[in-house]
């Protein structure tokens, strides 16, 4: 028998007491308490998300559009550069003026502009929506494409962005419009823009642009100048009254018309307005570009000040010397070669510059940019490393030919002898013997030499065709290294501004280094040697000249480097597809234009002195303005004096001048000699040019 216990009634748990209830159940919480929870974290995470994206993009904006930005001309202000006399040689970039005052300019202004560009200006946050979606639906429907940008977008993009049509770009003109809303007040949002905006003709900011289309400043325009001022802004380029005075005066009128709209004005006052007059005052008559112009202008932005103030820097060109280079190189007879000239001071300051036959032709400058092969013109720094290493000028080196090696050069013309001096060999160029005394220094040397006179071009390690200039170079790099041994202080660096002068402090311990006195005066000796009885008699001048001739491989370059009087010049000529050039060589052509130009330079060179006007026709004398006296010996010279040919001789101590008229019409007489002197004797043979000093 089975007993089974009724079991007791259900009656709900007591309540535990506060002290009975588990740790555990504390930390529980209701399921929707923990919700609320857990949504209060992921808000306050996201707000810091999006302050750190907001700290970032601050960061961000700061620093590719900083606010000063916008107070800086968009365009490179103009600079005219000045010759050393002050000429005016070549003007350059933007015509810009000082920015605008909002609250100088008259009403008037103000509103022609944001009538036509932004009505709503002054009550939206940079992006207007009502702009953007007019402009949308009037180009969905094929109306009128308009654009939907405000003035603060407008700013942002030429002032801080690029011209691409992208979407990233629009972001970020939105982003920076806000930005700019944010910390700059409207009337400073519009005066930078007025004074940054593009109005045609090269023009930029509304002040250059109302004096160069109206002659007067902004603050005095009238509503007519006004409103074409405004209309310019779409498309500046083809709606300039310069160059389009119809579509001007067209977009004029839309811009009243918009006036009307915006009620800044009546119906009937726009009606009376008439299209004003353009009143253009100056113009650019300079040339925006020169070989010169080109080499010295990135030099004049650093030393320009930032702003929208015009620069007139002046250079170290020398607007006679200038004028003398150009017209030696263009009757040089070079045929469809290209010829190039550098005319520098020993300090290195460069007075003229010649960088083609013409730079309307081709700008490219092929005394600063084209690197060609120097040919024997290098032989400098290999006899300078000799000469540093002990070697004189009288020793002697090898002139047979070279049978060993896999590097074998040869003499022009197949010239060779046992030995010669090093004097000799550098006077004809000979090319056994620099490669020979390119081997006895080391080219480590060679090199190092041509390092401290400042040639910065590669040069091989290794190479002993290096000793015969076939690493190629620019003609100002070398014509500087040629200064150093002028100056006797080296590096000399080619400059196109005046270097400021040194304080005693600082030349004493970064001031320039020099040659020995034994090294100076025997590269020198060489040099003189190289042009009195060398490879460069046709440079052969009256006074001390120094200099070296060079011709690369197969006649592709052909140039001469020397300096006399002060300067030192560099002459190039060669074809710009490296194709060899037809019976022209560095002791021809190079060494005929270097004289040329030094004579004229000199201010020796004296011009015929026309005849009296003959009743029977005219006569034209023989044009010979560059012609100064010649050396033809000793003693003997010939000249050009008061229209006449003059030779100049001495017989026996007495000095006789004979004379012909350069037209020919009288007989050869010899001047009157002082009274007294004896009969002279007969005049002997002049010595043949060009042998000895």
């Amino acid at each position: 028998m089975f007993w089974f216990r009724k079991p007791a009634p259900s009656v709900p748990p007591a309540a535990p007491s506060p002290l009975e209830v588990p740790f555990e159940s504390v930390l529980d919480s209701p399921p929707s308490e923990s919700r609320r929870r857990k949504r209060l974290r992921w808000v306050a995470r996201g707000f810091a998300v999006l302050a750190l994206i907001l700290i970032l993009i601050v960061g961000w904006l700061a620093i590719t559009a900083p606010l000063s930005k916008s107070l800086e001309p968009i365009a490179p202000p103009q600079i005219t550069l000045l010759a050393a006399d002050g000429t005016p040689i070549a003007r350059t970039g933007a015509i810009v003026e000082r920015p605008v005052e909002a609250a100088k300019l008259p009403r008037h202004v103000k509103q022609a502009f944001l009538a036509i560009e932004d009505r709503r200006f002054y009550s939206h946050w940079g992006i207007d929506p009502r702009s953007i979606a007019r402009a949308v639906w009037s180009n969905v429907t094929g109306g009128p494409t308009q654009g939907g940008s405000t003035i603060t977008q407008q700013l942002a993009k030429f002032t801080f962005l690029s011209p691409k049509r992208t979407l990233g770009r629009k972001a970020r003109e939105a982003l920076i419009a806000f930005w700019l809303e944010a910390w700059l007040t409207k009337d400073e949002i519009l005066e930078r823009y007025l004074s940054n905006a593009y109005f045609g003709d090269n023009t930029y900011g509304l002040r250059a642009a109302s004096l160069h289309y109206f002659y007067r400043q902004p603050e005095n325009l009238t509503p007519a100048q006004a409103a074409m001022l405004a209309g310019l802004v779409q498309a500046p380029s083809r709606l300039a009254p310069t160059k389009n005075p119809e579509l001007a005066e067209k977009r004029m009128k839309l811009v009243l018309n918009a006036m009307v709209a915006t009620g800044a004005m009546t119906a009937r006052e726009a009606q009376a307005i008439r299209t004003p007059r353009i009143d253009v005052r100056t113009r650019n008559d300079l040339p925006t570009g020169t070989y010169f112009a080109d080499w010295a202008l990135p030099e004049a932005r650093k030393l320009s000040d930032v702003g929208y103030s015009r620069q007139t820097i002046t250079t170290t060109l020398d607007a006679r010397l200038q004028g003398i280079a150009r017209r030696v190189t263009a009757r040089a007879g070079v045929g469809k070669a290209q010829v190039a000239l550098v005319a520098m001071r020993p300090s290195g300051e460069v007075v003229a510059m010649i960088g083609g036959r013409d730079y309307a032709a081709s700008p490219f400058n092929r005394a600063t940019q084209a690197r060609r092969q120097p040919g024997s013109t290098f032989k400098l720094f290999v006899y300078l490393a000799a000469l540093r290493q002990g070697w004189r000028p009288d020793d002697r080196i090898a002139n047979g030919p070279i049978e060993a090696g896999s590097y074998r050069p040869k003499n022009a013309g197949e010239r060779y002898s046992p030995s010669m001096t090093l004097a000799d060999a550098f006077a004809t160029s000979s090319n056994v013997a620099a490669v020979r005394l390119f081997g006895e220094v080391g080219d480590e040397a060679v090199i190092a030499m041509a390092r401290d006179l400042g040639v910065t071009a590669p040069l091989p390690k290794g190479d002993p065709s290096l000793a015969l200039g076939t690493s190629s170079m620019t003609l100002l790099e070398l014509t500087a290294a040629y200064a150093a041994v002028a100056a006797d202080a080296y590096p000399v660096e080619p400059r196109a501004f005046k270097a400021e002068e040194k304080g005693w402090f600082e030349r004493l311990f970064s001031g320039p280094d020099h040659f020995g006195s034994r090294e100076h005066d025997g590269i020198e000796q060489m040099l003189r040697a190289a042009v009195n009885r060398g490879t460069g008699r046709a440079a052969r001048l009256s006074v001390p000249n120094f200099g070296k001739t060079g011709t690369s491989q197969d006649n592709r370059d052909a140039l001469f480097v020397g300096y006399a009087d002060g300067l030192v010049v560099g002459v190039w000529i060669g074809n710009d597809d490296n194709s060899p050039l037809k019976g022209i060589s560095g002791g021809g052509l190079p060494a005929r234009v270097w004289r040329d130009f030094m004579i004229q330079a000199s201010g020796k060179a004296k011009r015929a002195v026309p005849p009296p006007a003959n009743p029977r026709g005219p006569i034209q004398p023989l044009d010979i303005p560059d012609l100064g006296d010649i050396p033809v010996g000793e003693r003997t010279r010939i000249g050009v004096d008061n229209g006449d040919a003059v030779l100049r001789t001495e017989i026996g101590g007495t000095r006789i001048d004979l004379r012909v008229p350069i037209d020919g019409e009288r007989p050869l007489v010899p001047a009157a000699p002082p009274p007294g002197t004896p009969p002279p004797a007969p005049v002997p043979p002049a010595p043949t040019p060009g042998r000895g000093e």
